[in-house]
């Protein structure tokens, strides 16, 4: 884990929203900030179902910025719609934590046979994608100072860690 090379893919998270009316605009498209919020809110769970909340990270003096950030747009969202984004680390050292995302449409077949979180790498994902992204991060502390996860939050970074290798620490 402490080399800051290479591809490291963790299972699929994901979380599911309808799209609210003060996300689109006129035409019911939904405004393209939005997604970034949608990714955040991706980052958010999958922590949460690792066992561990932003709040307590920040309460612990713990912070992770966005550093870069990509989007891809394929096809837009609309109001109403229920969409489900796909959330998975690519990255995760001591120092730093790389995520990619698939946000997606799925049908209301797919979403009443969707199986939730635990989609494997290789794995083909239900739905349609609209938009596709990646962000990277650095762990920060209330100095804006880097550090590493695993002096700082041993806890948090075994939990990522487990996420990366499977369930092995």
């Amino acid at each position: 884990m402490g080399k800051d090379n290479g591809i490291q893919l963790s299972r699929w998270f994901t979380t599911s929203l309808r799209v609210r009316y003060q996300e689109s605009d006129k035409m019911a498209v939904v405004y393209h900030a939005n997604y970034l919020n949608w990714f955040e809110i991706g980052r958010t769970e999958m922590i949460r179902e690792l066992g561990i909340t932003y709040r307590s990270m920040e309460d612990e003096g713990l912070f992770l910025p966005v550093t870069e950030l990509d989007m891809k747009f394929v096809q837009p969202a609309r109001y109403d719609d229920m969409i489900t984004i796909f959330t998975r680390m690519t990255r995760f050292t001591k120092l730093r934590i790389d995520y990619i995302y698939e946000i997606r449409r799925l049908s209301e077949q797919e979403q009443a046979t969707f199986a939730g979180s635990g989609y494997q790498v290789g794995e083909e994902l239900p739905g349609e994608v609209l938009v596709t992204g990646s962000t990277q991060h650095v762990w920060l502390n209330r100095d804006w100072q880097p550090v590493r996860l695993d002096k700082h939050s041993p806890a948090l970074y075994k939990a990522l860690s487990k996420s990366i290798t499977g369930g092995e620490a």
